[in-house]
């Protein structure tokens, strides 16, 4: 089993810059693949960025050029730099994580593992 915990979330106004992470714990050598996933209130859960082992990564439209997803996997870290944060960033942030090799265009109830999340509100 592997738990996630998100952490670093919070209020910023328009234009601002937060860094979320995500620890794991557990059987950490059992997934390759991690991702941050975001839900706002009467939204869908929509998946913002992943990486693979091998540090490829991909972005969703809405953050692409403002987010940056990166890892430290000898910490069994996950991170996810915003800049150029805006209102409709606002949301839950989640990590989750899975044995799969890659997970991009993944549906959040198809990963192995996933975290309970940290909030971020952004004001304009």
């Amino acid at each position: 089993q592997v738990q996630l915990g998100e952490s670093g979330g919070g209020s910023v106004q328009s234009g601002g810059s937060l860094r979320l992470s995500c620890a794991a714990s557990g059987a950490t050598d059992s997934f390759n693949c991690m991702s941050w996933f975001r839900q706002a209130p009467g939204q869908e859960r929509e998946q913002v960025a992943a990486i693979d082992d091998n540090g490829s990564t991909w972005y969703g439209d809405s953050v692409k050029g403002r987010f940056t997803i990166s890892q430290d996997r000898a910490k069994n870290m996950l991170y996810l730099q915003m800049d150029n944060l805006k209102p409709e960033d606002t949301a839950m942030y989640y990590c989750a994580a899975d044995g799969s090799d890659f997970c991009s265009y993944y549906e959040w109830t198809a990963f192995d593992y996933r975290g309970q999340g940290t909030q971020v509100t952004v004001s304009s």
